[in-house]
């Protein structure tokens, strides 16, 4: 008898703590609502509900393997219950796994016919799969592709020679579309292929050679000649805070500069700050251009005397991403030793296709540029070591010991990101707070404790690792007794975390982390991810 009623105090108790939970969740403080839903699956693990819940508050904070794990529990506990399969589907596709995300909503279909709202999203993931299908039957092998970066000479852009008017661009677009899928249909996707090659190239090279003149009224700012200069990149920031756009000419020329240096790079980067000197590390900036302006105020503008180095996700989910990777491609073309940039998570094409830079590229600038940026992303370098001392990744370590910084300047970056390996660990793992490895909360790379960042910094002499790619409520975390710090440079990250940014400042010969943290600045209201991918935004 007292067991029964144990028993029966541990399903009223968890009851409550759910409802402690979901206060959190509303509050928008994800991490507090996980713990409380952990608290209440201790106490009745039987109930799907707090999985599905816990689940959810796991894919508020981009932990979408932790999410699949505890949608797929709540799928355990009770095969019939919707949310679990639901919940599921949403992280699949958060990771790009449409495939799999589309198994689960028809799970949720086949329990829920009459739901209108999981037929709209059945219909919407149907559609994704069938653009991927489309896109991989048309896809081009490495060895045969063309660089749309080599085809572009931004000196011959804006000449005077005659322009289509846009709607023959348009009609010569959708001409080249249907004939590629005419194709695919016809004669299937192997000789497909070639024919999509020809098609994208040349049209491709027309459109940007052709709509790209400088019109007489554009009263933007210009470059002059090759050089991009201090007041040329002032001009261009305060147009963009005025919303207005750069023209596509300079717009190349920027890209196109950047893309020459970086090549230049190894994968690995030494920087050295003289004595008396110092140098600024930030994190994410994640698209909010209007942020990344209250840094330079706050901190001064990039320059020789005052370099700062941006530690990837430079775009995606905030909705001015085109205006922040121009301004620090700008501030790299005017003084390249001002400002370093390292490669992160969502400099790739399948992060950048969900979370919103494809389309806003697409919107703001055209195609080319998608296929351009694409290109330039593959070339940043993934790490940076600061006087030897200070070892700056965008995620974090590796799944086995003995890495040494010569293996991370040996790595190929010039590439998608894989799903595995060195370049893979670099741009996706996250530290954890106790010893050993883990599983990746992400569901990708891994979680590493203390024992692997020490033996790291011994292995190559260093004395701290800095990275980024996890919100923080305070803009940034020190972790690992003292050996590593996370740095986040977007305050109220998607306008609903409320968490504050900040940005390291190391000054030498000591390299003494002086953090300083910032609120986030008003914007036009152009909300986040107001360019992603239309299934994803359904989920918000």
């Amino acid at each position: 008898m007292p067991s029964m009623e144990n028993g029966s105090s541990d399903v009223s108790r968890a009851e409550e703590i759910k409802l402690q939970a979901n206060e959190a969740f509303k509050a928008h403080k994800y991490g507090q609502a996980i713990d409380l839903y952990a608290r209440a699956i201790e106490l009745n693990a039987q109930n799907a509900v707090y999985w599905a819940n816990r689940a959810f508050a796991h894919t508020k904070l981009e932990e979408y393997g932790s999410a699949i794990q505890d949608a797929t529990k709540a799928i355990e506990v009770d095969p019939k219950y919707s949310k679990g399969y639901y919940r599921r589907g949403a992280a699949y596709l958060a990771m790009g796994k449409f495939k799999e995300a589309l198994k689960d909503f028809q799970q949720v279909k086949k329990i829920c016919p009459n739901d209108p709202d999981a037929t709209k999203k059945l219909k919407e993931c149907e559609k994704a799969v069938m653009k991927l299908k489309f896109e991989e039957a048309i896809a081009v092998p490495e060895s045969e592709r063309h660089s749309v970066a080599d085809s572009i000479d931004y000196h011959s852009i804006g000449m005077s020679h005659s322009s289509p008017s846009m709607p023959t661009q348009v009609a010569l677009a959708a001409v080249a579309v249907a004939f590629v899928a005419a194709l695919v249909m016809m004669v299937g996707a192997a000789a497909t292929k070639v024919a999509a090659v020809v098609v994208v190239v040349v049209l491709g090279t027309w459109w940007w050679g052709g709509s790209t003149e400088v019109e007489p009224q554009y009263s933007g700012a210009k470059i002059e000649g090759d050089v991009v200069t201090l007041d040329f990149v002032k001009k261009m920031m305060d147009d963009f805070k005025n919303q207005k756009c750069l023209h596509k000419r300079y717009a190349f020329q920027i890209v196109l500069q950047t893309r020459e240096m970086l090549q230049s790079q190894p994968s690995l980067v030494d920087i050295n700050v003289p004595d008396g000197s110092h140098f600024t590390v930030c994190g994410d900036v994640h698209g909010q251009f209007y942020d990344l302006i209250n840094i330079f105020e706050l901190n001064g503008l990039p320059s020789e005397e005052n370099p700062y180095l941006f530690n990837g996700d430079f775009v995606d989910r905030g909705s001015f991403s085109v205006e922040v990777i121009l301004t620090l491609f700008a501030f790299k073309c005017m003084c390249p030793s001002a400002i370093y940039l390292a490669r992160g998570n969502h400099e790739s094409k399948s992060m950048n296709k969900i979370y919103g830079f494809e389309g806003e590229v697409r919107s703001k600038l055209s195609e080319t540029f998608v296929e351009l940026f694409a290109e330039v992303f593959c070339c940043l370098p993934l790490a940076h070591v600061i006087n030897e001392k200070v070892f700056v990744v965008h995620g974090g370590l590796f799944s086995v010991d003995g890495v040494k910084l010569s293996d991370i300047r040996a790595i190929d970056r010039f590439c998608e990101p894989p799903e595995e390996g060195l370049m893979c660990e670099l741009l996706w793992s996250d530290p954890q707070p106790f010893p050993g490895r883990g599983p990746s909360k992400r569901g990708v790379g891994l979680s590493f404790g203390a024992d692997v960042t020490r033996k790291f910094l011994q292995d190559n002499n260093l004395d701290l690792v800095v990275r980024s790619h996890e919100v923080k409520d305070e803009g940034y975390e020190i972790e690992h007794d003292g050996k590593l710090i996370t740095v986040f440079s977007a305050p109220n990250y998607c306008d609903q975390m409320g968490n504050k940014g900040a940005f390291i400042c190391f000054e030498a010969p000591d390299l003494k982390p002086n953090i300083v943290t910032f609120s986030a600045m008003p914007h036009p209201d152009v909300k986040p991810m107001a360019y992603a991918n239309n299934f994803l935004r359904m989920f918000q």
